[in-house]
C-alpha cells in the first residue's frame, strides 16, 4: 500500500514493485486469446515479417493510447462505470474479431476472383488506400481493443493505488508492457511469416481463410458470452473488472 506524504524506504519500494507487477501484466496482457486473433488475422495478410512486426507495433500503439486517455478520464474525473457500459466496451473488442474475420473471408474470396480475372487475360485492377488500410487497420483494431480493456485496467488499480498521479503512472508502464508483449509476439510471428512467401498463392490464401474462420468464430463467441451470459442484451447486466 502506498502511504500519503513522508515517502519512506518502504513505500518506494511498494511503488516501484507495483510498477513491475504493471509492466508485466501489460506484456500477459497482449496474450489474451482475442488480442492475438485479432493480430494474427491482419498479419496472416501480409507478406514480409517487417510488416508482420509494424502490425504488432501498430495495434500496440492503438492500445496504449486508448488505456491512457480512457484510464486517465476515470481515475482524474472519478468516472463511475455501469456494468452495462462496461459490457459494451468489451462487445466492441467481440465485433471487431467478427469484422477482421469476414474481412479476411471476403479478401480471400476477391482473391480467388481476382486469380480468375488473370487466367481468363482480363486486368485486375488495384484499389488506390492499400497502404494506408495497412496502416489504419492495426492500429484501429488496437484502439478499439484498449477501449475493452481500460476501464476494468483503471478501476482496479485505483482500488490498489489511491494516487491519482501514481495510478497514471502505473496505467503508462502497463501500456508500455503491452505494446512490447505484442511487438515480441509478433516478432515471434515473424519468421514463419516470411517463409509463407515461398508458398503457393493457394496456400497463403487457406491461410488467410483459417484466420478468417478462427477470428469470426472467437468473435461469435465472445458476441454471446458478452451479451447473453453476462447480460448486457438482458435486463440485469453482471461486469467485472478483470
Amino acid at each position: 500500500m502506498i502511504l500519503r506524504g513522508g515517502a519512506t524506504v518502504s513505500a518506494v519500494t511498494d511503488l516501484l514493485a507495483l510498477l513491475g507487477v504493471g509492466f508485466f501484466l501489460g506484456m500477459r496482457h497482449a496474450t489474451d486469446p482475442d488480442h492475438v486473433m485479432a493480430v494474427t488475422a491482419i498479419v496472416a495478410r501480409e507478406g514480409t515479417a517487417r510488416a508482420a512486426v509494424a502490425v504488432g507495433a501498430l495495434w500496440g500503439v492503438g492500445h496504449t493510447m486508448t488505456v491512457i486517455v480512457v484510464g486517465t478520464a476515470i481515475a482524474f474525473f472519478g468516472l463511475v462505470v455501469p456494468p452495462r457500459l462496461g459490457l459494451s466496451m468489451e462487445m466492441s473488442a467481440a465485433a471487431m474479431l467478427v469484422i477482421l474475420g469476414a474481412v479476411n473471408l471476403s479478401s480471400a474470396l476477391g482473391q480467388i476472383e481476382r486469380q480468375g480475372k488473370l487466367a481468363s487475360g482480363r486486368h485486375a485492377h488495384v484499389l488506390p488506400g492499400r497502404t494506408l488500410g495497412r496502416v489504419a487497420r492495426p492500429l484501429v483494431v488496437g484502439v478499439v481493443h484498449g477501449l475493452a480493456g481500460s476501464a476494468a485496467v483503471a478501476l482496479l488499480v485505483l482500488a490498489t493505488v489511491h494516487s491519482v498521479n501514481w495510478a497514471l503512472v502505473y496505467l503508462t508502464v502497463f501500456g508500455v508492457g503491452t505494446m512490447l508483449g505484442m511487438l515480441l509476439l509478433t516478432a515471434v510471428m515473424a519468421r514463419p511469416l516470411a517463409k509463407t512467401a515461398a508458398w503457393s498463392a493457394g496456400s497463403r490464401l487457406s491461410l488467410v481463410r483459417l484466420t478468417g474462420f478462427a477470428s469470426l468464430a472467437l468473435g461469435l463467441f465472445l458476441v454471446y458470452r458478452i451479451g447473453v451470459v453476462d447480460g448486457l442484451f438482458a435486463h440485469a447486466a453482471a461486469w467485472t473488472p478483470q
